[in-house]
Protein backbone atom coordinates (compact mmCIF):
# COMPACT_ATOMS: atom_id res chain seq x y z
CA UNK A 1 0.00 0.00 0.00
CA UNK A 2 1.45 4.11 -0.59
CA UNK A 3 2.03 5.26 2.53
CA UNK A 4 3.45 9.55 2.31
CA UNK A 5 5.28 11.07 4.43
CA UNK A 6 6.04 14.94 4.60
CA UNK A 7 9.10 16.64 6.04
CA UNK A 8 8.35 20.05 7.58
CA UNK A 9 10.99 20.55 10.00
CA UNK A 10 12.29 23.47 7.83
CA UNK A 11 13.27 26.67 9.07
CA UNK A 12 13.07 28.60 5.87
CA UNK A 13 15.27 31.64 6.96
CA UNK A 14 15.14 33.40 3.70
CA UNK A 15 12.05 34.06 3.67
CA UNK A 16 12.29 36.31 6.69
CA UNK A 17 10.24 38.12 7.90
CA UNK A 18 7.46 36.54 7.31
CA UNK A 19 8.87 33.08 7.88
CA UNK A 20 9.78 33.07 12.07
CA UNK A 21 10.33 30.17 14.36
CA UNK A 22 7.32 29.76 15.30
CA UNK A 23 5.82 29.65 11.98
CA UNK A 24 8.04 28.90 9.60
CA UNK A 25 7.94 29.17 5.78
CA UNK A 26 5.91 25.79 5.05
CA UNK A 27 3.19 26.96 6.86
CA UNK A 28 2.93 30.42 4.64
CA UNK A 29 0.45 31.09 1.74
CA UNK A 30 2.83 31.81 -1.19
CA UNK A 31 0.87 33.17 -3.83
CA UNK A 32 -2.03 30.59 -3.75
CA UNK A 33 -4.62 30.29 -1.62
CA UNK A 34 -3.33 27.17 0.73
CA UNK A 35 -0.65 27.06 2.99
CA UNK A 36 2.65 25.07 1.13
CA UNK A 37 2.22 22.28 3.62
CA UNK A 38 -1.78 22.41 2.76
CA UNK A 39 -0.77 22.25 -0.92
CA UNK A 40 1.24 19.12 0.27
CA UNK A 41 -1.18 17.34 1.23
CA UNK A 42 -3.54 17.99 -0.62
CA UNK A 43 -1.67 17.21 -3.58
CA UNK A 44 -0.65 13.47 -2.08
CA UNK A 45 -4.26 12.96 -0.52
CA UNK A 46 -5.84 11.70 -3.86
CA UNK A 47 -3.58 8.57 -3.74
CA UNK A 48 -2.84 8.29 -0.16
CA UNK A 49 -5.54 7.92 2.58
CA UNK A 50 -5.12 10.13 5.94
CA UNK A 51 -4.28 7.21 8.12
CA UNK A 52 -1.26 6.15 5.78
CA UNK A 53 -0.21 9.62 6.17
CA UNK A 54 2.80 10.53 7.83
CA UNK A 55 3.67 14.65 8.65
CA UNK A 56 7.40 14.48 10.82
CA UNK A 57 8.14 17.82 11.44
CA UNK A 58 10.00 19.97 14.94
CA UNK A 59 7.96 18.82 17.82
CA UNK A 60 6.86 22.72 18.75
CA UNK A 61 5.83 22.85 15.22
CA UNK A 62 3.06 20.00 15.94
CA UNK A 63 0.19 22.46 17.04
CA UNK A 64 0.68 24.85 14.00
CA UNK A 65 0.66 21.15 11.81
CA UNK A 66 -2.76 20.37 13.92
CA UNK A 67 -4.39 23.82 13.19
CA UNK A 68 -3.40 23.28 9.34
CA UNK A 69 -4.23 19.67 8.91
CA UNK A 70 -7.06 18.95 11.57
CA UNK A 71 -8.01 16.27 9.22
CA UNK A 72 -4.72 14.10 10.55
CA UNK A 73 -5.11 12.43 13.55
CA UNK A 74 -2.39 12.86 16.38
CA UNK A 75 -0.50 9.38 15.48
CA UNK A 76 0.29 10.72 12.09
CA UNK A 77 2.07 13.94 13.58
CA UNK A 78 5.58 12.85 14.53
CA UNK A 79 7.51 15.86 16.46
CA UNK A 80 10.90 15.72 16.20
CA UNK A 81 12.91 16.95 19.47
CA UNK A 82 15.62 18.00 17.66
CA UNK A 83 17.02 18.88 14.56
CA UNK A 84 19.33 15.52 12.66
CA UNK A 85 18.53 16.47 9.28
CA UNK A 86 16.88 14.09 6.76
CA UNK A 87 18.32 10.86 6.79
CA UNK A 88 17.08 9.92 11.08
CA UNK A 89 13.68 11.56 9.48
CA UNK A 90 13.42 8.82 6.92
CA UNK A 91 14.64 5.98 8.84
CA UNK A 92 12.10 6.93 11.56
CA UNK A 93 9.45 6.95 9.19
CA UNK A 94 10.10 3.87 7.39
CA UNK A 95 9.97 2.47 11.02
CA UNK A 96 6.72 3.43 11.63
CA UNK A 97 5.75 2.47 8.24
CA UNK A 98 6.86 -1.14 8.64
CA UNK A 99 5.17 -1.16 11.68
CA UNK A 100 1.86 -0.94 9.92
CA UNK A 101 2.42 -2.58 6.56
CA UNK A 102 5.34 -4.49 6.13
CA UNK A 103 5.02 -4.25 2.26
CA UNK A 104 4.89 -0.49 2.73
CA UNK A 105 5.74 1.95 -0.76
CA UNK A 106 6.87 5.41 0.70
CA UNK A 107 6.50 8.64 -1.73
CA UNK A 108 8.72 11.12 0.55
CA UNK A 109 8.78 14.58 0.41
CA UNK A 110 9.16 18.16 1.31
CA UNK A 111 6.46 20.26 2.63
CA UNK A 112 7.73 23.41 1.02
CA UNK A 113 7.66 23.01 -3.30
CA UNK A 114 5.06 24.66 -5.50
CA UNK A 115 4.00 22.17 -7.85
CA UNK A 116 1.32 22.07 -10.54
CA UNK A 117 -0.96 20.15 -11.33
CA UNK A 118 -2.22 18.06 -8.65
CA UNK A 119 -2.85 15.75 -11.51
CA UNK A 120 0.19 15.66 -13.09
CA UNK A 121 1.99 15.06 -9.77
CA UNK A 122 0.29 11.94 -8.82
CA UNK A 123 0.80 10.57 -12.19
CA UNK A 124 4.40 10.94 -11.30
CA UNK A 125 4.26 9.64 -8.36
CA UNK A 126 1.82 6.36 -9.61
CA UNK A 127 4.45 5.92 -12.32
CA UNK A 128 8.04 5.92 -9.48
CA UNK A 129 5.09 3.16 -7.79
CA UNK A 130 5.00 0.87 -10.83
CA UNK A 131 8.83 0.95 -11.28
CA UNK A 132 9.36 0.42 -7.52
CA UNK A 133 6.62 -2.62 -7.27
CA UNK A 134 8.67 -4.23 -10.42
CA UNK A 135 12.02 -3.70 -8.59
CA UNK A 136 11.61 -3.63 -4.85
CA UNK A 137 15.03 -2.89 -4.50
CA UNK A 138 14.99 0.26 -6.82
CA UNK A 139 15.19 3.29 -5.21
CA UNK A 140 13.43 6.25 -7.30
CA UNK A 141 13.81 9.98 -7.10
CA UNK A 142 12.64 12.80 -9.28
CA UNK A 143 14.54 15.22 -11.64
CA UNK A 144 13.36 18.39 -12.84
CA UNK A 145 14.67 19.62 -16.38
CA UNK A 146 16.84 22.17 -15.79
CA UNK A 147 15.80 25.70 -16.95
CA UNK A 148 18.94 27.96 -16.48
CA UNK A 149 22.38 27.18 -14.95
CA UNK A 150 21.57 27.08 -11.52
CA UNK A 151 24.11 26.79 -8.91
CA UNK A 152 21.33 26.18 -6.15
CA UNK A 153 20.65 23.27 -6.60
CA UNK A 154 22.51 19.56 -6.28
CA UNK A 155 21.97 17.66 -10.03
CA UNK A 156 21.16 14.15 -10.83
CA UNK A 157 23.25 12.57 -14.17
CA UNK A 158 21.15 10.30 -15.80
CA UNK A 159 22.20 6.95 -17.76
CA UNK A 160 20.86 8.17 -21.63
CA UNK A 161 21.38 4.44 -22.02
CA UNK A 162 19.26 2.95 -19.63
CA UNK A 163 15.53 4.01 -20.23
CA UNK A 164 12.56 2.81 -17.45
CA UNK A 165 9.58 2.22 -18.58
CA UNK A 166 6.00 1.02 -17.14
CA UNK A 167 3.23 -0.16 -18.70
CA UNK A 168 -0.01 2.63 -19.67
CA UNK A 169 2.66 5.68 -18.64
CA UNK A 170 4.28 8.18 -20.93
CA UNK A 171 6.72 9.24 -18.61
CA UNK A 172 10.52 9.30 -18.83
CA UNK A 173 12.91 7.70 -16.33
CA UNK A 174 16.17 6.84 -16.65
CA UNK A 175 19.07 4.95 -13.90
CA UNK A 176 21.12 7.64 -12.28
CA UNK A 177 24.99 7.37 -13.16
CA UNK A 178 25.98 10.05 -10.50
CA UNK A 179 24.74 12.35 -7.70
CA UNK A 180 26.77 15.90 -7.91
CA UNK A 181 26.93 18.32 -5.46
CA UNK A 182 25.63 21.97 -6.04
CA UNK A 183 28.18 23.53 -8.77
CA UNK A 184 30.08 26.60 -9.94
CA UNK A 185 27.63 28.62 -12.57
CA UNK A 186 29.98 27.17 -14.86
CA UNK A 187 29.89 23.52 -14.44
CA UNK A 188 25.59 23.88 -13.81
CA UNK A 189 26.19 25.55 -17.46
CA UNK A 190 28.32 22.92 -18.61
CA UNK A 191 25.17 20.28 -17.30
CA UNK A 192 22.77 22.13 -19.00
CA UNK A 193 24.38 22.07 -22.20
CA UNK A 194 24.70 18.28 -21.60
CA UNK A 195 20.90 17.87 -21.80
CA UNK A 196 21.68 14.74 -19.09
CA UNK A 197 21.49 16.73 -15.69
CA UNK A 198 18.50 17.11 -13.50
CA UNK A 199 17.71 19.21 -11.13
CA UNK A 200 17.45 17.31 -7.55
CA UNK A 201 14.06 17.75 -6.52
CA UNK A 202 14.56 15.93 -3.40
CA UNK A 203 11.17 13.87 -3.65
CA UNK A 204 11.58 9.73 -3.04
CA UNK A 205 9.56 6.70 -3.79
CA UNK A 206 10.54 3.32 -2.19
CA UNK A 207 10.02 0.18 -0.50
CA UNK A 208 9.81 1.10 3.68
CA UNK A 209 12.16 -1.98 3.87
CA UNK A 210 14.35 -0.93 0.82
CA UNK A 211 15.31 2.38 2.83
CA UNK A 212 15.38 0.64 6.11
CA UNK A 213 18.20 -1.91 4.78
CA UNK A 214 20.15 1.34 2.66
CA UNK A 215 20.67 2.52 6.10
CA UNK A 216 21.70 0.14 7.69
CA UNK A 217 24.28 -0.32 5.17
CA UNK A 218 25.64 2.88 4.63
CA UNK A 219 24.38 4.97 7.72
CA UNK A 220 24.73 2.13 10.49
CA UNK A 221 25.53 4.65 12.85
CA UNK A 222 22.40 6.36 13.04
CA UNK A 223 20.34 2.80 13.58
CA UNK A 224 21.16 1.81 17.27
CA UNK A 225 18.90 4.47 18.49
CA UNK A 226 15.86 4.37 15.66
CA UNK A 227 15.78 0.51 16.68
CA UNK A 228 15.09 1.73 20.32
CA UNK A 229 12.49 3.74 18.98
CA UNK A 230 10.84 1.63 16.78
CA UNK A 231 10.33 -0.87 19.75
CA UNK A 232 8.58 1.35 20.93
CA UNK A 233 5.59 2.82 18.12
CA UNK A 234 2.38 1.72 19.08
CA UNK A 235 2.90 1.61 22.83
CA UNK A 236 2.47 4.65 25.58
CA UNK A 237 6.27 4.46 25.64
CA UNK A 238 6.87 5.95 22.36
CA UNK A 239 7.11 10.01 23.16
CA UNK A 240 9.12 9.19 25.91
CA UNK A 241 11.56 6.94 23.96
CA UNK A 242 11.81 9.16 21.06
CA UNK A 243 12.39 12.05 23.48
CA UNK A 244 15.53 10.00 24.72
CA UNK A 245 16.37 8.34 21.65
CA UNK A 246 16.33 11.06 18.66
CA UNK A 247 19.34 13.36 20.33
CA UNK A 248 21.73 10.74 20.13
CA UNK A 249 21.73 10.49 16.52
CA UNK A 250 24.33 12.54 14.76
CA UNK A 251 21.96 13.26 11.66
CA UNK A 252 22.68 13.75 7.61
CA UNK A 253 20.85 13.94 4.90
CA UNK A 254 19.51 11.40 3.19
CA UNK A 255 21.52 12.41 -0.02
CA UNK A 256 24.96 12.27 2.07
CA UNK A 257 23.78 9.35 4.09
CA UNK A 258 22.23 6.86 1.05
CA UNK A 259 21.75 8.42 -2.09
CA UNK A 260 25.32 8.97 -3.32
CA UNK A 261 25.75 5.68 -2.15
CA UNK A 262 22.94 3.42 -3.72
CA UNK A 263 23.77 1.61 -6.93
CA UNK A 264 20.00 0.90 -7.72
CA UNK A 265 18.45 4.42 -8.35
CA UNK A 266 16.35 5.63 -10.88
CA UNK A 267 15.09 9.14 -11.74
CA UNK A 268 11.98 10.34 -13.62
CA UNK A 269 11.76 13.58 -15.03
CA UNK A 270 9.15 15.05 -13.15
CA UNK A 271 5.93 15.68 -15.58
CA UNK A 272 4.96 18.44 -13.20
CA UNK A 273 5.51 22.25 -12.94
CA UNK A 274 7.98 22.44 -9.93
CA UNK A 275 9.43 25.30 -7.65
CA UNK A 276 11.51 24.88 -4.45
CA UNK A 277 10.27 28.41 -3.22
CA UNK A 278 13.92 29.00 -2.15
CA UNK A 279 13.90 32.44 -1.97
CA UNK A 280 11.79 35.56 -1.47
CA UNK A 281 12.36 35.89 -5.44
CA UNK A 282 10.08 32.85 -6.37
CA UNK A 283 7.43 34.81 -5.48
CA UNK A 284 7.81 36.77 -8.96
CA UNK A 285 7.33 33.39 -10.61
CA UNK A 286 3.93 32.62 -8.65
CA UNK A 287 2.83 36.15 -8.93
CA UNK A 288 1.39 37.60 -12.16
CA UNK A 289 3.71 40.70 -12.57
CA UNK A 290 2.13 44.05 -13.78
CA UNK A 291 3.53 45.74 -16.64
CA UNK A 292 6.48 47.45 -15.16
CA UNK A 293 7.71 43.51 -13.96
CA UNK A 294 6.23 43.83 -10.12
CA UNK A 295 4.93 41.46 -8.17
CA UNK A 296 2.89 42.12 -5.50
CA UNK A 297 1.11 39.58 -2.41
CA UNK A 298 -1.05 41.54 -1.07
CA UNK A 299 -2.16 45.64 -1.96
CA UNK A 300 0.94 47.80 -3.50
CA UNK A 301 0.90 50.54 -5.11
CA UNK A 302 3.67 51.23 -7.59
CA UNK A 303 4.35 54.90 -8.55
CA UNK A 304 7.50 55.05 -10.82
CA UNK A 305 8.66 51.72 -9.55
CA UNK A 306 10.12 48.53 -11.48
CA UNK A 307 10.65 44.66 -11.23
CA UNK A 308 10.12 45.18 -7.18
CA UNK A 309 8.87 42.69 -4.97
CA UNK A 310 6.18 42.84 -2.36
CA UNK A 311 4.25 40.93 0.18
CA UNK A 312 1.88 42.37 2.67
CA UNK A 313 -0.42 41.19 5.24
CA UNK A 314 -4.04 42.26 4.79
CA UNK A 315 -5.44 45.52 5.59
CA UNK A 316 -2.14 47.03 4.64
CA UNK A 317 -1.13 48.67 1.93
CA UNK A 318 2.79 49.68 0.40
CA UNK A 319 3.53 52.44 -1.48
CA UNK A 320 6.74 52.55 -3.24
CA UNK A 321 7.77 55.39 -5.10
CA UNK A 322 11.27 55.42 -7.42
CA UNK A 323 12.47 51.92 -7.02
CA UNK A 324 13.62 49.49 -9.25
CA UNK A 325 14.82 45.78 -8.49
CA UNK A 326 13.49 45.88 -4.20
CA UNK A 327 12.08 43.86 -2.13
CA UNK A 328 9.69 45.08 -0.05
CA UNK A 329 8.05 42.34 3.03
CA UNK A 330 5.96 43.80 5.72
CA UNK A 331 4.62 41.96 8.65
CA UNK A 332 2.94 43.20 12.12
CA UNK A 333 6.55 43.61 13.40
CA UNK A 334 9.02 43.70 11.35
CA UNK A 335 9.40 45.03 7.80
CA UNK A 336 11.87 43.83 5.12
CA UNK A 337 13.51 46.92 3.05
CA UNK A 338 16.30 44.88 0.78
CA UNK A 339 18.36 44.76 -2.42
CA UNK A 340 16.49 42.10 -5.44
CA UNK A 341 20.53 41.46 -6.52
CA UNK A 342 21.71 40.71 -2.72
CA UNK A 343 19.04 38.14 -1.69
CA UNK A 344 21.12 35.62 -0.28
CA UNK A 345 22.19 38.52 2.39
CA UNK A 346 18.86 37.71 4.33
CA UNK A 347 20.59 34.70 5.92
CA UNK A 348 22.83 37.24 7.21
CA UNK A 349 19.89 39.11 9.07
CA UNK A 350 18.61 36.05 10.94
CA UNK A 351 22.15 35.91 12.06
CA UNK A 352 22.45 39.36 13.04
CA UNK A 353 19.36 39.41 14.73
CA UNK A 354 20.60 36.17 17.09
CA UNK A 355 24.07 38.43 17.71
CA UNK A 356 22.11 41.00 18.91
CA UNK A 357 19.83 39.27 20.97
CA UNK A 358 16.90 40.34 19.00
CA UNK A 359 15.39 36.80 19.32
CA UNK A 360 11.69 37.98 19.16
CA UNK A 361 12.38 39.08 15.47
CA UNK A 362 12.95 35.55 14.91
Amino acid sequence: MLHAVIMAGGSGTRFWPASRNACPKQFLKMGGEQTLIQSTARRIGGLVPDENMLIVTNERLIPLVKQQLPQLKPANLIGEPCKRDTAPCVALAAAIALHHDPEAIQVVMPSDHVIQTDADFQKGIQFAAQLVEADPGQIVTFGIRPSYPSSAFGYIHKDTTAPLTADGFDVSAFQVKQFKEKPTVDVAQSYLESGEYYWNAGIFVWKARTIMDAMETYAAEMMPPIHKIAEAIGTDRFDAVLQEQFPLINGKSIDYAVMEHYKNVAVVEAPFAWDDVGNWTSLARLVPADDAGNSAAGQHLPIDTSNCIVQCEDEHIVVTVGLNDVIVVQTNDATLVADRNQEEAIRQVVQKLKDSNLDKYL
